[in-house]
């Protein structure tokens, strides 16, 4: 019997072709090391799971009636791993040059020369070559939220002083101790991953990580990246900004700031989550003055502004419909496991 070192696990929804991609770079650039691949299918209605079962019939496919979310779907998952390691992957990125392997060494290698480090990414790139700098962030602070609700962060992106969480001084080239690893290429042990009993499902979509990061750091345990490790995320590369998504990343970060910060900071937070949507509606008010072409963006703010009840916390939403009873995790018989 092969005793399983790292549980790949990937979670999929409606991404058919970019999970198929990904799972074969897994199998092609992962040979050598005792691992095992779990995706958790979020009820994808594009084929997804008939494809994944075809082509890779040694996954252990788990297929969801319903969207249980990012959080939901690897908590699942992660109850039915059976590494020592986790290996939390997207769907939308491509393995590079062995870097699952690459990872899980530097994890034996981090235990004597970072023994506060447990939690382990690598370095992401665009679909170009390009660098993808959103492997890693720095911890959220009431003054970070202040540069990017008065626009200061997007107005000097490369300026250490205003967008402070993107850390833009560091070209993920050399190994760093980070406060936020990004959960599209997430690698820690499972003790760690039970001990904080997995993502928090309340977040549903966005966020989950930060809150999982900042909850290891309650515990001494830090996040790292290892740029030897390479992969692909193409995410974000060219998606369309939508009123639904603003809405679903604000209220992650409302939350998030109501997670970890005192209560006047967070609500000084939230408040600064406002000025962002009004600053944004205001510009692109203006600009609709001048021209007809950003009617798309206008409306998109608009709306985002006018569910700002719901981002903010400050009554209930959809967002407990979409998670049932908030809970996140689907009864036994919600999910099948093949």
């Amino acid at each position: 019997m092969c005793i399983v070192d790292v549980s790949v696990i990937i979670v999929s929804y409606n991404t058919r072709s970019l999970a198929l991609a990904c799972l074969r770079s897994v199998f092609a650039q992962t040979a050598g090391l005792a691992f095992e691949v779990i995706v958790v299918d979020n009820a994808s209605t594009d084929g997804s799971a008939e494809a994944i079962a075809e082509e890779f019939p040694q996954v252990r496919l788990i297929r969801s009636c319903k969207n249980l979310g990012f959080a939901g779907a690897n908590n699942v998952a992660g109850r039915v791993a059976t590494g020592d390691w986790l290996l939390l992957l997207n769907p939308d990125t491509v393995v590079l040059d062995r870097a699952i392997a690459k990872l899980r060494a530097f994890g034996d290698r981090a235990a004597k020369e970072y023994p506060r480090v447990g939690i382990f990414g690598g370095r992401t790139l665009f679909g170009d070559g390009s660098l993808n700098p959103t492997c890693a962030w720095g911890r959220p602070t009431p003054w970070s939220m202040f540069c990017r609700a008065i626009g200061m962060a997007s107005l000097f992106p490369r300026s250490r002083l205003f967008n402070q969480e993107a850390m833009p001084d560091w070209n993920r080239d050399t190994v760093r101790e980070v406060d936020i690893v990004t959960g599209c290429f997430f690698l820690l042990r499972r003790s760690l991953w039970e001990r904080l009993d997995g993502f928090d499902p309340a977040f549903f979509m966005y966020a989950e990580e930060a809150d999982f990061c900042l909850r290891s750091a309650g515990l001494g345990i830090r996040g790292m990246i290892v740029p030897d490790a390479t992969i692909v995320h193409y995410g974000g590369a060219s998606e369309r900004v939508r009123a639904d998504k603003i809405v679903r990343l604000f209220r992650a970060k409302a939350m998030l700031m109501r997670r970890h910060w005192g209560r006047v900071a967070a609500d000084l937070g939230v408040a600064m989550l406002s000025i962002w949507a009004l600053t944004r509606l205001m510009a692109y008010s203006a600009k609709r003055l001048i021209t007809s072409a950003c009617g798309d963006s206008l409306q998109t703010w608009l709306t985002v502004w006018n569910q700002r009840a719901q981002w903010s916390l400050q009554q209930g939403s959809s967002w407990e419909k979409e998670t049932g009873d908030g809970s996140g995790s689907p009864p036994g018989s919600r999910v099948r496991a093949i």
